[in-house]
């Protein structure tokens, strides 16, 4: 272990030797899980770059909770840090452990914030001002998530919202899967302590307040920041809050909503002999001329015997990744065309006949449309 904190004093410090045995043994029989348990100590992990993340219990805990604080302690540690791997953690120890006795008290997630950390425990962390016993105002506050006094000359707000479509399609060319995960987003330059509403073309609040139910949404799996009045929601689904300062996420949701594919991909596969055959994609645009596509990519799965791949692109560039098993079709800016743009490549086998066993044959897509 690099680092370890124990909060309660009710575990044995050297029981965080059985986890990486238990890791290895595991993936070696294949079925390694997020919580693993020897004894009466469970382990909840998450692994980030080249760090596994553990925390420990013996107790009923709530498993959500242990997971949501693991990924909001390499959010804070990357904040500090920019990068989180061994190196900057064996670099900054004193910084590690300021963190680890604010971030959690005796169990509990306490401040977890990390622009209000930022205030009190800085890069220098052997400077650390230890003598003044003032805790600050910030983590006592009401509104612990935003400083007191702050001034703009030009108050601004600024958001994003950010929609993935993720979409199922069989061979028939019918939509098995369609849903829109979304995120709102904000850059907030507000002086003060701002109160702020904002309004959504949600179908419960229309069928509230019994107006037109022409072009809502019915939002799904909603979550929050902290700033928002979760009582304020419940009651007539206004979103009031008194915003942090600078970047945050808002809010995020899930749509189920029949969309269609923004690019139709169609595949045809040609078997010459044996040991050759030519596989030919086809993807075409769905979206409207004023939207681009950027970064289009293409995965088209092959057998993995596959060899001496080559390919012909009418747009865009591709390549073989073996490890993978896939042809990678990549389109920086993908035009819309009529015909489509195509794919054309041929395989050849190491094998007299290809090896077809455990072959998925479905063809991910994934892009960025503006």
């Amino acid at each position: 272990p690099l680092i370890c904190r124990n909060y309660k004093g009710d575990l044995d410090m050297t029981e965080i030797d059985h986890f990486m045995p238990l890791v290895v043994q595991r993936e070696e029989e294949g079925n390694l899980t997020p919580l693993l348990v020897h004894g009466k100590i469970h382990f909840l992990w998450i692994k980030h770059s080249n760090l596994y993340l553990v925390a420990l219990t013996n107790k009923n805990a709530n498993a959500s909770l242990v997971y949501s604080f693991l990924y909001k302690m390499v959010e804070v540690f990357t904040e500090y840090f920019k990068e989180l791997e061994e190196e900057s953690i064996r670099d900054n120890f004193v910084i590690v452990y300021e963190l680890l006795d604010e971030i959690m008290d005796f169990g509990f997630p306490q401040t977890t914030d990390s622009k209000i950390l930022q205030e009190y425990i800085t890069q220098q962390g052997n400077k650390l001002e230890t003598a003044k016993s003032r805790v600050p105002t910030t983590v006592t506050n009401a509104v612990s998530w935003r400083s007191e006094g702050l001034k703009y000359k030009k108050n601004e707000v600024f958001i994003d919202v950010i929609e993935s479509v993720n979409l199922l399609v069989n061979t028939n060319g019918s939509v098995l899967l369609s849903e829109i995960v979304g995120s709102v987003k904000l850059k907030v330059f507000l002086s003060g302590m701002p109160e702020l509403r904002l309004g959504l073309n949600d179908r419960v609040l229309f069928e509230l307040t019994g107006r037109n139910k022409n072009k809502t949404v019915e939002l799904e799996d909603v979550k929050f920041h902290q700033c928002v009045r979760l009582s304020r929601f419940e009651n007539d689904r206004t979103i009031s809050f008194i915003p942090p300062d600078g970047d945050f996420e808002l809010m995020s949701y899930r749509l189920n909503t029949q969309v269609k594919p923004l690019i139709w991909i169609e595949s045809v596969i040609e078997k010459f002999t044996h040991s050759r055959l030519e596989i030919m994609v086809k993807a075409k645009g769905n979206f409207k001329k004023q939207s681009v596509a950027n970064n289009v990519e293409i995965s088209v799965p092959v057998p993995s015997d596959a060899d001496s791949p080559k390919f012909k692109t009418s747009v865009g560039s591709a390549k073989y990744v073996p490890e993978k098993n896939v042809v990678v079709w990549t389109i920086k800016s993908f035009p819309i065309a009529e015909a489509g743009h195509k794919l054309k490549f041929e395989l050849k086998f190491s094998q007299l006949s290809g090896d077809w066993s455990n072959f998925d044959p479905s063809i991910p897509v994934r892009e960025e449309l503006t």
